[in-house]
């Protein structure tokens, strides 16, 4: 009998003992959990963009329960949330609420599969990065959207689809959070404060003779645009228009103007049927 009871009350001893250890290690190197920090995240809508300049919704939680109250760091800066989110955390911090500036993502190409061509035949994987490690893509132009939808799978909204070889950005659902901005191997993607309606769509930078050969809505750099801007808001730079959304009115006056139409004023893209949505080249 007592062959079979010591050895049980040496484990039973030992496990006791583990335990204890555990219950002490647990205690000392415990992280006390900041409730701010937790009502934080918990306000925030979880999106991990990055648009607030942070790594995620956690590292802007904690920024805002070390500098929120003394202003050192801005309530303000969630764009996927908007005002909502900015009232609810002024109101966890007990501080003023200030307006979140609403933003919003443009595609800066219109060239689509109407108005330019392939250079070559792509059969890997179907993925924009993928593809513009092969000669800087399959499209004629160089600078242009290469249509596989690397930004439609990382938007997390559904804000954007393929049309006619290109992707396109629905205004009206996109909340500026940025994330295709960084997904697009080109560069084409960039964000601006959302009452700004007017867009360069082309991001070629060669002269416009070339650009005009492999597109035909590429941008000729010829300064009409600059010269009909009575607001100092549009300028060529490097052989392509450029706004300055500070300056900018969104009169339309440039749009009109451009030759080539490479200048858009924004409309609802929303509605069609998923396959118009969706069309490819």
């Amino acid at each position: 009998m007592q062959e079979i009871l010591i050895p049980i009350l040496i484990l039973a001893g030992l496990g006791l003992l583990a335990g204890l250890l555990l219950a002490i290690a647990s205690a000392v190197m415990s992280v006390k959990t900041d409730e701010t920090v937790a009502e934080l995240t918990e306000a925030l809508p979880g999106v991990n963009c990055g648009a607030c300049g942070y790594s995620g919704c956690s590292a802007y939680a904690a920024a805002l329960a070390k500098g929120g109250k003394d202003g050192s760091v801005k309530t303000n800066l969630c764009a996927p949330g908007g005002d909502p989110v900015s009232k609810k955390v002024s109101e966890i911090l007990g501080t003023g609420y200030s307006d979140v500036e609403e933003q919003v993502a443009v595609v800066c190409c219109n060239g689509n599969c109407n108005v330019t061509g392939k250079k070559y035949d792509y059969h890997g994987t179907p993925s924009c990065a993928a593809c513009n490690t092969l000669f800087a893509g399959n499209g004629d132009c160089a600078y242009g959207c290469l249509g596989f939808g690397d930004c439609v799978n990382a938007c997390p909204y559904g804000a954007i689809s393929i049309r006619d070889g290109i992707a396109v950005i629905d205004r009206e659902i996109c909340t500026g959070c940025g994330i295709c901005v960084s997904k697009c191997p080109k560069h084409l993607i960039l964000r601006h404060r959302l009452t700004g309606t007017v867009d360069v769509v082309c991001a070629n930078h060669q002269d416009g003779k070339t650009a005009r050969a492999v597109c035909k809505n590429g941008c000729i750099a010829c300064g009409k645009c600059e010269r009909t801007c009575q607001y100092d808001a549009i300028h060529v730079e490097d052989k392509l228009a450029k706004i300055d959304y500070e300056k900018c009115v969104s009169c339309g006056a440039c749009v009109e103007a451009c030759p080539v139409k490479c200048i858009s004023m924004a409309q609802p893209t929303s509605g069609g049927t998923v396959a118009e949505q969706n069309k490819t080249c």
